[in-house]
Formats: C-alpha cells, sequence, structure tokens
C-alpha cells in the first residue's frame, strides 16, 4: 500500500514538473537513489516522463548502468538492460571515462559488503559473483570482453585480483566440509562391509545357507546394507573430488556447488539406508513377529534421519536452489564464463 502511494506521488511530481528540460534541476538523486536502492518501478516512472534520464551521467561521469552493475542492484539492471529502450543499445555498453574500464571490468569488482551478506558462505557469495560477470559479459563484444583498463588489466584479471580472497574462503570452507565427510562415510562403509560379510543368525547345517534367508525382513536388510555400501564408497569417492579440485574462479559458478549437492543427496541416502537395514536386524533378532516392536524401532530410526535432514537440509536447499534456480537475474544463465 505504501509503496503504491509513493508512486502516485512520484507521477504527479514528474506530470507537474514535465516541462524541465535538465533533469539535473528535478529528478536526478531519485533517478540514483532509486537505482542504488533496486527500486525499478521509481525509474520506469521517472523515465516515462524523462525519457533522456537513462543516459544520465553524474559529476564522476558514472552511467546508471554503471551504478546497477557496481552496486549489484539486479532489478534495476534489468530494468536499464531489457525494457527501456531510449537509446539503449547506443549507451549501455560504454564505459565509463572517469574509471576508464567497460562494464565487465566493473562487475568484476568485488560487490559491497552489505550485498554480498545477503548470501549465506563464501562459496554461494563467490558463485552470485561470478554470475553477475557472466551476465555482463553478455552485453559486450568479443573484444570488449579482453579489453584492458588503464592497469592493463582484462575483466577476468580483475574478476580474480577483486576475488582472490573470496575465493579462498571459499575454497577453505569446501575442503572443510568435504573433510567432515569424509569421516562419515568410511564409518559406513566399514560397518556395512562388516554387516554383510557376516551372516545374520548363521547358516544352515544341512544346506550352508542363511537361516532366516526366508524371511522378508532379512532381504530387506541385505538389500538395503548393499545400498547403503554402494552409496557410501560413491559418495566417498565425490568428496575426494571436492578436496582434489583445482578451485579455478570459473568453478564455484556450476561444477564445484554441483559436486556438494551430489555428495549431499547420495551421504543422505548412504545413511537412511543403514540406519534401515539396522532396524530390520533388531526386528529379526527382537521382533518376534510382535508389531509394536517394529513400531518402537521405526520411531527410533527416525530420530536420526530426522536429525539429519533438519542439520543438513538447509544447506542443500540453498546449493540446490543458487545452482539449478531461477538465479540472480530471473533466469538461469548458461553455465559459461569468458575469459
Amino acid at each position: 500500500m505504501k509503496h503504491n502511494k509513493v508512486l502516485t506521488i512520484l507521477k504527479f511530481c514528474c506530470e507537474k514538473n514535465g516541462k524541465i528540460r535538465n533533469i539535473r534541476d528535478g529528478f536526478e538523486d531519485a533517478l540514483i537513489l532509486a537505482v542504488k536502492n533496486d527500486i525499478p518501478e521509481v525509474i520506469e516512472q521517472i523515465t516515462q516522463f524523462f525519457p533522456l534520464s537513462i543516459r544520465n551521467t553524474r559529476d564522476d561521469r558514472c552511467t546508471l548502468y554503471q551504478l546497477a552493475i557496481m552496486n549489484r542492484c539486479e532489478n534495476a539492471y534489468n530494468f536499464l538492460v531489457h525494457e527501456a529502450t531510449y537509446h539503449r543499445d547506443s549507451h549501455h555498453h560504454r564505459a565509463g571515462y572517469y574509471f576508464q574500464d567497460n562494464l565487465l571490468h566493473l562487475a568484476a569488482k568485488l560487490a559491497p559488503q552489505h550485498k554480498l551478506n545477503k548470501v549465506n558462505g563464501a562459496t554461494l557469495q563467490m558463485q552470485k559473483e561470478l554470475e553477475w560477470f557472466q551476465e555482463v559479459s553478455k552485453l559486450m563484444s568479443p573484444e570488449q570482453r579482453t579489453t584492458r583498463n588503464k592497469e592493463k588489466e582484462t575483466p577476468m584479471m580483475v574478476f580474480s585480483k577483486q576475488h582472490e580472497n573470496l575465493r579462498q574462503k571459499g575454497e577453505d570452507w569446501m575442503k572443510s566440509t568435504a573433510n567432515s565427510y569424509t569421516i562419515i562415510a568410511p564409518l559406513i562403509i566399514a560397518i556395512a562391509c562388516s554387516a554383510i560379510i557376516t551372516v545374520l543368525g548363521g547358516n544352515n547345517g544341512d544346506t550352508g545357507k542363511a537361516i532366516y534367508e526366508k524371511k522378508p525382513s532379512y532381504i530387506i536388510f541385505l538389500v538395503l546394507d548393499a545400498l547403503s555400501l554402494f552409496t557410501s564408497t560413491t559418495s566417498l569417492l565425490w568428496f575426494l573430488s571436492i578436496l582434489t579440485a583445482r578451485y579455478a574462479d570459473e568453478d564455484f559458478l556450476y561444477k564445484l556447488p554441483k559436486r556438494l549437492i551430489v555428495d549431499l543427496i547420495i551421504l543422505f541416502m548412504s545413511v537412511t539406508a543403514m540406519l534401515i537395514a539396522f532396524s530390520a536386524v533388531l526386528y529379526i533378532m527382537f521382533g518376534q513377529e510382535n508389531w509394536w516392536i517394529l513400531l518402537v524401532i521405526g520411531v527410533t530410526t527416525l530420530l536420526p534421519i530426522s536429525s539429519f535432514v533438519t542439520l543438513q537440509l538447509p544447506l542443500l536447499v540453498d546449493l540446490i536452489y543458487s545452482t539449478y534456480g531461477r538465479g540472480v537475474f530471473g533466469k538461469r544463465s548458461e553455465r559459461r564464463i569468458t575469459s
């Protein structure tokens, strides 16, 4: 409601001052604040009455496009690039002469800290920064993507330099996370191997087969124990791939988050299969066809599973949404970085 009232007041002011020839005499500050605060509705309202304001340049030679990129304002950026049409093609790609950088150089610089803090963890922060860099690179010609600024640096060189600390933090977090999980996976492998080698209840002296071979609960135990063994082994290999990754800048966009997502899903499957297999053993040994024992076993089995989900699901959801979701710009960009 308040938002609509503000837009109504702004429209009234624009109509009353529509004869102002110089945007600096009227709405420059409001337009700049709208870009910095990522409010595309205000930008749209002002540009309807003052189309030339799209070309607005501040005293420091910083255009609206550059402001949106430097302040990581995706809504304002989307409006300026995709919806604002006045001289868009001839102006949005120009460099700021004061900075002697093109738009891609600006996108390569580290985002303001308050923008980074909106994303959890250095890995996802690095991923978002790469999304910005990739999105802006789509506007640039091949020559502009490799243009050098006054420091003789290409946009990708600026990105690597500005994001070195963030990249290192992301690498440290990924490795510490993988190290933590590599402790769990071998334990599950050891338990699963021991359980599947040791024949539950012993063998039949006449046939040599397992005594419980025809019990459904024993079949469930064998299947889930084997599943736990295979998934935990696979999970361990994936975690090792994280530990041995090269951790290049572009790997944080898709490759590393994808590996961690796969690892967490497989590890969850392994833990769940192991616990259900263990429950099947308890039922075989102590159940004696008493369903209330099965109920007790089921409830107690849910405790560690629910704990694992509660503790790890938020991280998994963040990774999936950030990697496969709509993305910073309302769509999932192609996974490519131009150096």
